[in-house]
């Protein structure tokens, strides 16, 4: 069984009776890993042709998007790397359609596009052009055209690439079947052969696709086709499925290390000591040899010889943090010579965990907590530029150099978006760490999002000011039925109640009412919260005059009662 996605395409276009072809399409297949990762692209346009540059237009899209397509991140998701790309393209021909022509109307094209990743087919368009699937012999259109209608025979395009500063794109993803077909056609094509007669000439043809392509716009045109025509053929011929055998034959290509000793050398890096043993992981301090400088080296436990999903966790592992440039994350270091066997090697952190910090500066005054998650969270935004949710935040994976600067670290647990949408026998992106400080919707079985590891930095740093936990203690499915938080202020009191309501916003167990992005959590560890304050801020402090009120009237009564007891006992 084969791991990749195998296809077959054809594609033709022809001008017709016009002087000019203003369709423009493409097709892509990547090599090596980006086929997995980013998939396989059919792209086609049709320049509108009451603009100045219709053929410009269609072909800066297809070729725009060939290109910009398979520069972006391959932890983003198709749709959040298409969406990026595509706007980028419209505002270019917008821009470019006023600068060089005065008019919005100068750059204008359909863009009609469909990426095969894995087993989905993700699917982008706008504008006329059409996207068909033919499935056992049976054809279906997956688009609707976005036209404005003015008349019984007349027709305008509602909706185009280059018409605006923004533009809506229609979006949606479909499973994928081994012989599926995918037939993208301009309007050259579709208004003069029926759908059936499409499904017809591609059941009818020979295994060719570039001949049956060119067959329908042959017809097309004998049909009196008026327009530029153009014709896209895309068949699945294997999807890259894999049962948990061959997955894990795949992912043994490199040997588990035996545990390292001291001065013993792996390729190149010599191991001067261990720096931590766990069931999962040993991790080394070592020196390369040809450089002089002190790395680390993390490797598998041999444990999990034969654990598939650990095994690829690990590698992902690595996967992760090549992907992520910052000063707040841990850099994994490209090994110079080749690997005879499974590591991974990582610059070399020279300080103290999180933990440790907290056992030595307990109940920390809320100006040095501040620098540090704020640290923290710009290491989480690196990875939420990524798509990517850590899923494993806690005191020991976040280390402070000589130097005060924060790094996370280990990226067990990080889920990656892209990743998550490459078929796959084992289950990725599982929570793998400790449950101190995890999210609540991970015990109820749901899945972990970007406000998941915002629930945990609150907690970390309600821990830096309290040394305890926001509930008490560790979580747990039982537990969340009754828990409930604990005030920062009920632990230490020298913590303000504005932080203290930063702080539970941040934990809250329902997510929505969590801060919907890490900004706001810090603008309210800076800067009092009027609301928070309000809700948490005891009487005393927030109305003085009404509390010294009410406790006049308290007292007065109380007094009146104590008089009129001592009389009724006379």
């Amino acid at each position: 069984m084969s791991t990749k996605l195998l296809l077959t395409a054809g594609q033709y276009s022809d001008k017709g009776i016009k002087e000019k072809n203003e369709d423009a399409c493409g097709i892509l297949i990547p090599q090596g890993s980006l086929i997995d990762t980013k998939g396989v692209s059919i792209v086609v346009a049709d320049g509108v042709s009451s603009s100045e540059a219709a053929r410009e237009a269609s072909e800066t899209c297809v070729r725009g998007f060939l290109t910009d397509y398979y520069s972006t991140s391959e932890s983003w998701t198709v749709k959040n790397s298409g969406q990026k790309v595509l706007g980028a393209l419209n505002r270019w021909l917008y821009g470019q359609g006023q600068r060089t022509y005065g008019s919005s109307q100068g750059m204008l094209t359909t863009l009609s596009i469909v990426v095969i990743k894995s087993t989905t087919a993700h699917i982008f368009h706008v504008g006329d052009s059409r996207i068909y699937r033919i499935r056992d012999g049976h054809i279906k259109c997956l688009t609707r055209d976005h036209q404005t209608w003015v008349g019984k025979d007349r027709a305008f395009l509602s909706r185009a690439m280059g018409a605006d500063i923004t533009v809506e794109i229609d979006y949606r993803n479909l499973a994928v079947e081994n012989g599926d077909v995918f037939l993208l056609t301009t309007d050259g094509v579709h208004e003069y052969i029926s759908s059936k007669q499409l499904c017809e000439f591609y059941e009818q043809g020979s295994s060719n696709l570039e001949k049956i392509a060119k067959t329908v716009v042959t017809h097309a045109l004998e049909q009196g086709s008026s327009d530029n025509a153009t014709c896209q053929f895309v068949r699945i011929d294997q999807l890259p499925l894999q049962n948990e055998e061959e997955f894990l034959r795949q992912l043994t290509e490199l040997p588990f290390p035996p545990p390292l000793d001291q001065n013993q050398l792996l390729d190149g890096y010599r191991i001067l000591r261990e720096i931590h043993a766990s069931k999962r992981s040993q991790v080394y301090l070592a020196i390369d040899t040809e450089t002089e400088e002190q790395v680390v080296i993390k490797t598998p436990s041999v444990n999990f010889e034969d654990d598939a999903e650990y095994i690829d966790g690990f590698l992902h592992e690595e996967w992760a943090g090549k992907r992520i440039n910052s000063p707040h994350v841990l850099k994994v270091v490209e090994p110079k010579r080749r690997r005879r066997l499974l590591y991974y090697v990582t610059e070399y952190i020279e300080g103290q965990t999180l933990e440790q910090w907290i056992n030595d500066n307990p109940q920390a005054d809320i100006a040095v907590v501040r620098p540090i998650i704020k640290q923290i969270v710009a290491g989480i935004r690196a990875f939420q530029r990524q798509e990517m949710i850590h899923q494993d935040l806690k005191p020991g994976n976040i280390m402070i150099d000589k130097q005060g600067t924060v790094k996370i670290v280990d990226f067990g647990s990080t889920k990656i978006a892209g990743i998550q949408e490459i078929t796959s026998p084992i289950n990725r992106g599982a929570l793998l760490g400790t449950l101190d400080y995890a999210a609540p919707e991970y015990f109820q079985g749901l899945s972990g999002s970007h406000v998941s590891d915002i629930y945990s930095v609150g907690a970390i740093a309600y821990e830096m000011l309290t040394g305890k936990l926001p509930y008490g203690g560790p979580l747990s499915l039982k537990a969340l039925k009754h828990v409930r938080y604990v005030s920062a202020r009920h632990v230490n009191a020298s913590v303000p109640s504005w932080i203290d309501g930063a702080l539970e916003k941040a934990t809250q167990l329902n997510p929505e009412l969590r801060y919907p992005v890490l900004s706001e959590f810090l603008r309210d560890l800076e800067k009092p919260n009027q609301s928070l304050i309000k809700q948490h801020q005891p009487l005393i402090e927030r109305d003085p005059v009404s509390f010294w009120r009410t406790l006049t009237i308290i007292l007065f009564i109380s007094n009146i009662a104590f008089i009129y007891l001592f009389l009724a006992d006379k």
